[in-house]
């Protein structure tokens, strides 16, 4: 046990050892793989319902057949702008940028071709003065890639970011150009956001940087810069610990980010899981103003054609402006998901912790304990990372608990599989002629324990004996014959004891040993061995059929034609009690057997077979402990041979419910044995009263019936009572003694 519980020890922390530093070296790319476990979580979460807080003004395909394909004219926005303003809306943010001047703008057209200005309206002047007067946010693009830019001029924001505990290292994203709207339209708005995305690996947008440095300044993303105002916020601090940024605090408000300022999306679902109000509405002025009164306001596009769309966990192409408000929705909510300083520290704890702990439990474990451990282990890591996840807000690695888990199952399994088979060799290399398969079994579940060692237990034994072998073996003349007779019969014989649960100890040359209720408890084991006993005998029956049609075997149907018997017949006597199981023989030489009374009276019990014309006898201690109903005749209170207390011996015809086999055992009809049994005991219950005469009587009365099931008891008891009338015994209490074995 200690030699097993130190070679799990010893691996599993070699395990732990290899996956942690695997952990600490792996190249990001494995990130891939871990997104996509969190990605099924979220999809295991399920959709939800989006804020009403938010709203979308979406550019769709129905705007654009109805106001033309994009690049609309700016007077068209800003008149979309006016009608939300008047509607009273909350704050706007443009999930577009304005980067050129309007083609369409009537003043411009005008001077590229050198006509008259005069009164002619100029669109990015009208969308400038309109944004300037609305609570509206413009959107511009940092470029992460290469220092392109259209303009030297930066964002004007008006609060102040603080950086608090900040070293010389630099974590956050540091563009190297910017696209902005053009001047007079960026420096009439009040504020302004980028709103860069930067997918993972594999295209996936799971997070959104909050905030960015250019030109050593900090940049708020358009989500973000749309809270700030709407909270009255002028200064934001953005807190760092050793290993980059930890969070940015706006107000009282704590957001949680990666040490690179990105904030991890909590995504509400897939597309339109927020309130959709086409561009046309808005222009057109067909909408309920309660559905943007009060309400951050995003204006996108859905359109396949304007190529906004992103993937992301529930979506492989959502407008990227509705990740946007799913930012804004976590953050009005407070249900953040944020990656602590720890969670690495946790991650790398969590890999010893769940190797060497499933280790040790699957070290001692059998198939099916292992099986449930495996399934409660794997649901109860399942739902830690599912609960910390979507209950806590935290993110920790789901990859290398779920390898940890698995390694630790897998080297459980070849460990414990190198280790057992060492010991079954061990244990076949000194058991293989000494133990039943029963017993074997029983010793491989644990070599070091004491399974051979001598104890009591309650057991049902089995004798069984071929009558006439002599005449058989005779009969047979070829050696070779006799070997494949005894096999036909004892082949069945056996398969029935096993599929019983009964462990056979010997076979006797032509007899059969066997005993229930150990190695292994056998609930009900006098029922069960009684079962194998009436299957045995009705498998006789068959098995006489079948012999008698076997050329090799026609010297014994000959003989057993000439003598006018069946040509194989049976007789088995059961016995229950408590023996002692054990190992039990020289040192050279040993088996696992029984002794005691009971196996030495279940042997008397089928000897005496012939002797009261029985196929089946059993004593009283076995009769009590049967749960099924059988056909009994009670046949004798009797003293065996060495034994001084009486016992009843007791035949089995069959089970009662003559459903059971298609023929049953006996040959009368089951009402005439009935009547026959109930006249029959109640002449034995006159006997053992020593009333002789009368049981006399009913005896000889039996005796004369042309049909009857046993002559030969009705015979010995007619011969009994004529006696005791003749020469009435002192104190008769019904014992007959047996002095000969049978």
């Amino acid at each position: 046990m200690l030699k097993k519980f130190l070679t799990h020890f010893f691996i599993a922390v070699i395990l732990s050892v290899i996956l942690s530093l695997v952990y600490l070296k792996l190249p990001t790319s494995y990130l891939v793989i871990d997104n996509k476990l969190r990605d099924f979580m979220f999809l295991f979460r399920g959709e939800m319902e989006g804020g009403k807080d938010v709203v979308i003004v979406d550019i769709d395909e129905r705007s654009l057949k109805e106001l033309g394909q994009m690049p609309w004219s700016r007077d068209k926005f800003a008149q979309m702008l006016i009608n939300m303003t008047n509607a009273g809306v909350g704050i706007i943010g443009f999930d577009i940028v304005f980067p050129e001047y309007d083609a369409s703008s009537p003043l411009k057209v005008a001077r590229e071709y050198g006509l008259p200005t005069e009164n002619l309206p100029d669109f990015d002047a009208i969308f400038a003065e309109v944004v300037a007067n609305t609570p509206t946010l413009l959107g511009y693009v940092f470029n992460l890639e290469d220092n392109t830019s259209n303009s030297e001029a930066y964002p004007q924001i008006p609060a102040i970011f603080i950086e608090k505990n900040r070293d010389d290292s630099s974590y956050m994203f540091e563009p190297k150009g910017i696209i902005l709207n053009i001047p007079n339209l960026q420096e009439g708005s009040y504020s302004s956001g980028f709103f860069n995305m930067v997918p993972d690996d594999d295209g996936v947008v799971r997070n959104v940087p909050l905030v960015m440095r250019y030109e050593n300044m900090i940049f708020p993303s358009l989500s973000f810069e749309m809270l700030r105002i709407a909270s009255s916020q002028s200064k934001v601090y953005i807190n760092y610990n050793d290993i980059g940024v930890e969070s940015v605090d706006l107000g009282e408000l704590n957001i949680p980010t990666d040490r690179y300022g990105r904030i991890f999306v909590n995504f509400r679902g897939g597309k339109f899981s927020y309130k959709y109000i086409s561009a046309l509405d808005i222009y057109n002025n067909e909408f309920d103003p309660k559905d943007i009164e009060g309400k951050f306001i995003l204006i996108g596009t859905s359109a396949a054609g304007l190529l906004d769309l992103r993937a992301m966990p529930f979506d492989s192409a959502i407008p990227g402006v509705e990740i946007h408000a799913n930012i804004i929705d976590n953050i009005l909510k407070g249900d953040l998901l944020s990656k602590p300083a720890w969670a690495d520290g946790l991650n790398l704890l969590s890999i010893p912790i769940i190797t060497i702990f499933l280790s040790l439990m699957l070290a001692f474990a059998g198939t099916m304990l292992s099986i449930a451990i495996i399934a409660t282990f794997g649901f109860g890591l399942s739902y830690y990372l599912y609960y910390m996840l979507f209950s806590e807000g935290v993110v920790l690695s789901i990859l290398f608990p779920l390898v940890a888990f698995v390694v630790s199952f897998i080297s459980s399994t070849f460990v414990n599989y190198f280790l057992e088979s060492r010991q079954k060799d061990r244990i076949k290399a000194k058991f293989s002629s000494k133990v039943s398969p029963g017993v074997m079994e029983d010793i491989l579940k644990d070599l070091d324990s004491d399974v051979l060692a001598g104890k009591e237990r309650e057991i049902t034994v089995f004798f069984s004996d071929v009558r006439n072998f002599t005449n058989i073996s005779e009969a047979m003349g070829n050696p070779k014959n006799l070997i494949e007779f005894m096999n036909a019969f004892m082949d069945p014989m056996t398969d029935i004891i096993i599929k019983k649960e009964g462990t056979i100890d010997k076979f006797m040359g032509d007899a059969i040993m066997a005993y229930w209720n150990a190695p292994q408890d056998v609930k009900n084991h006098a029922d069960k061995a009684l079962s194998a006993t009436l299957e045995q005998l009705h498998e006789v029956r068959n098995l006489n059929i079948r012999l008698r049609e076997d050329a090799r075997f026609q010297p014994v149907v000959e003989m057993s034609d000439r003598l006018g018997k069946p040509i194989l017949d049976i007789g088995i006597g059961l016995n229950s009690g408590v023996a002692i199981v054990g190992e039990m023989g020289s040192s050279t030489r040993a088996d696992y057997t029984v002794i005691g009374d009971p196996i030495n009276l279940g042997a008397r019990l089928e000897s005496l077979c012939k002797f009261y014309n029985s196929k089946c006898n059993i004593s009283n201690f076995t009769k009590e402990l049967l749960k099924d109903e059988y056909i009994f005749r009670f046949l004798d209170l009797v003293t065996v041979k060495g034994k001084s207390e009486p016992i009843e011996i007791w035949q089995v015809y069959d089970y009662a419910d003559t459903k059971k086999f298609e023929f049953p055992l006996y040959t009368l009809p089951l009402e005439k044995l009935e009547e026959e049994l109930d006249s029959y005991h109640k002449a034995i219950k006159l006997y053992k009263e020593a009333n002789f005469k009368d049981a006399l009587k009913i005896f000889t009365e039996i005796e004369a019936w042309k049909e009857k099931s046993n002559n030969a008891v009705y015979k010995m008891y007619i011969e009994r009572c004529e006696h005791y009338i003749e020469a009435p015994p002192v104190d008769f209490n019904g014992v007959f003694v047996h002095t000969t074995k049978g």
